[in-house]
This record gives structure tokens, C-alpha cells and sequence, in this order.
């Protein structure tokens, strides 16, 4: 084995977890090979392993976010125009909050800031479908090539998104509210190292709560899937043979919520059982980015055509990068 395919399979995919829940499974009575032992070893599974790397990368990703407070990051993204700006943007969006709820109201600190509409947008796309958590723990199910391929995408549609919604010049329908509102830039104090390893642990116990619930309804639909739905049926549905499964899933990942942690274990189910690679990634990023919630939040601070607008550009870029992850799939996997 060698050292990179270790590190995927068993420090990041902590394949070993997965044996020695098995093993002890099997020592108090319960065959990991029927339904009911295979669904618990699923969820103990792939609960301790996303709860571990979840609290190492907000960790991570919250001491780097420190460096990076909003009046910080304005003053970043006031120094570039046009695409160079919509780029940095939306790498900006990818050590930012982990889901859309939570990266809308910087959206908005942002749009009061004055800066260009289009690169708000490319934030606001990043932010929840491209964080570094999301990279990591992709890794950890379908490898390297796949989780910086789908990172990449990621930025692009972002990047494309905002630029677009800039050339058309949709200020008018920000909120009045939003535009109007006044903005008081606060020169942000300078932390010593302790007071940000303080900050990230804060803010890995703010985010573990807020993200918990999500991982265990997250995992416990994986575990019935993996263990109890048919492999034909979801062949059928999310497989090559539907050529609307990208469709399909971009459509039903809409309306939920959750973040790329609680998302991760339906998709490693559903690779499992046979459902196509962009099929699943759609699923993913539809989820996360264009959840119901976040997209009341957003009309609050837009108006319905800006919204629409938003929704139907990631959408479509949601999809297009399904069916081309389906067609390449064999050389990813």
C-alpha cells in the first residue's frame, strides 16, 4: 500500500475504525452482514469518523477564519475588480461558515460594505459548497481526484455565477434596506495565538452543535439505504440507465438542509449502492448550497427576480457538472 492510499483509506477513510466496530459488533451477537448489524455498524461508523474530522477541521478552518474577520476580508475584496475579484471572492468563500444559512448574513455585511454585487454572489455561492472541510472529508469517501475536481467545479460556478449576475447589472434588485443601510468599517483587534486557538475552539463547539443534528438524520438515512434498499432500485433511479438522475437529484436536494458533513454519509450510501458519481455530487451540492431555509434567508435581502435569478445560474451549474462527472466517471473512480 502506498503512503497516499494509507492516508485516504485509513487515517482519513479510518478504515480501521471501521474493523474494529465491526469485531466488536461480532462479539456481542450481531452479524455486520445482515440489515440490522450492518445498519448500526454504518452509523457508529460513520458517526465517530465525520464527528472526528469535523472538530479537526473546524478547528483548523476557524484558527485560519481567524485571520479573516469580516471588516478584514471587505478591505481583501475592495482591492480587486472585475473577474480577479469575483476569484478572490469566492477562494474568500472556502475558509467561511460551513453552511448557506450562516455565510447569508456576511452576504449581506458585505453588499451594505458597498462592494460589487456580482462578487457577493460569488461568496455567497462558494461559501457553503466549496469549504476546505468539504475537500477533506470528499477525500475521505471518493479520493483525491474526485474531491479537487469537484472543489474546482465548485469555484468556477461560483466565479462564472457572480460575474454573470454582475454583467446584468441586477443592483435595483437588491433590498432597499440593504443598499441604504450604512456600513461602519471596525478596525479589527490584533489576537495573539492563544486568543485564536481560543477562538477555534469556540468555534468548534458552536459548530458541532449546530451541525450535529444533521450528521445523525445524515447518517441514519445512509445506513438505510446502504442496508436496506435494494442496489437495483437505486440503479434505477440515480444510475446510468435514468438519464435524468442528475435532474432528479438537483430537484430533491433543493428543498433540505443540512451541510456538506450531513450530506456525506447519504452519498457514500448511494455510491455504495450503485448511483452515479455527479449524480451524487448534484445531490450534494443542491443540498448545500439551495436549501429551502437559506433561500427564505436570501429573500429577506433580495428581491424575488435577483432570486430567482441565483437560483436558476446554480442550478444549471449544478447539473452541467453532474453530467460531466457522470460522463468522466471511469477515469475519477
Amino acid at each position: 500500500m502506498g503512503v497516499w492510499q494509507f492516508i485516504q483509506e485509513q487515517v482519513l477513510g479510518m478504515k480501521w475504525l471501521n474493523e474494529l466496530i465491526g469485531r466488536g459488533l461480532s462479539m456481542l451477537g450481531l452479524d455486520v452482514g445482515e440489515g440490522v448489524g450492518g445498519s448500526v455498524q454504518f452509523f457508529l461508523y460513520d458517526v465517530l469518523k465525520i464527528t472526528v474530522l469535523l472538530c479537526f477541521l473546524i478547528f483548523v478552518i476557524s484558527y485560519i477564519q481567524s485571520y479573516f474577520p469580516p471588516e478584514r476580508s471587505k478591505g481583501i475584496l475592495g482591492r480587486f475588480h472585475g473577474v480577479s475579484a469575483n476569484i478572490i471572492s469566492a477562494m474568500l468563500g472556502t475558509v467561511t461558515p460551513f453552511c448557506s444559512c450562516s455565510s447569508i448574513p456576511l452576504f449581506i455585511g458585505f453588499t451594505n460594505a458597498g462592494l460589487p454585487l456580482g462578487v457577493t454572489f460569488s461568496f455567497l455561492i462558494s461559501s457553503p459548497m466549496v469549504d476546505l472541510g468539504s475537500l477533506i472529508l470528499l477525500m475521505s469517501i471518493f479520493g483525491a481526484k474526485v474531491a479537487i475536481l469537484y472543489v474546482l467545479v465548485g469555484l468556477v460556478i461560483a466565479i462564472a455565477g457572480g460575474a454573470l449576475i454582475e454583467k446584468l447589472h441586477m443592483e435595483p434588485y437588491v433590498e432597499e434596506f440593504i443598499r441604504k443601510a450604512g456600513s461602519v468599517d471596525i478596525e479589527s483587534p490584533t489576537l495573539t495565538k492563544r486568543e485564536r486557538i481560543q477562538f477555534a475552539k469556540e468555534q468548534v463547539v458552536f459548530t458541532f452543535k449546530k451541525v450535529f443534528p444533521y450528521i445523525l438524520i445524515g447518517v441514519g438515512i445512509g445506513a438505510v439505504i446502504h442496508n436496506w434498499i435494494p442496489e437495483s432500485w437505486i440503479e434505477a433511479v440515480l444510475g446510468g440507465k435514468n438519464p435524468f438522475g442528475v435532474i432528479l437529484a438537483t430537484l430533491v436536494g433543493v428543498p433540505m438542509y443540512a451541510d456538506i458533513f450531513g450530506t456525506i454519509p447519504v452519498a457514500e450510501a448511494l455510491l455504495y449502492k450503485g448511483a452515479q458519481l455527479g449524480t451524487i455530487l448534484s445531490f450534494m451540492m443542491a443540498v448545500t448550497t439551495l436549501s429551502l431555509p437559506s433561500m427564505i434567508m436570501l429573500r429577506k435581502a433580495v428581491k424575488p427576480k435577483l432570486l430567482t435569478l441565483f437560483i436558476i445560474i446554480c442550478t444549471i451549474g449544478i447539473i452541467i457538472v453532474g453530467y460531466l462527472f457522470n460522463v468522466f466517471q471511469f477515469l475519477l473512480i
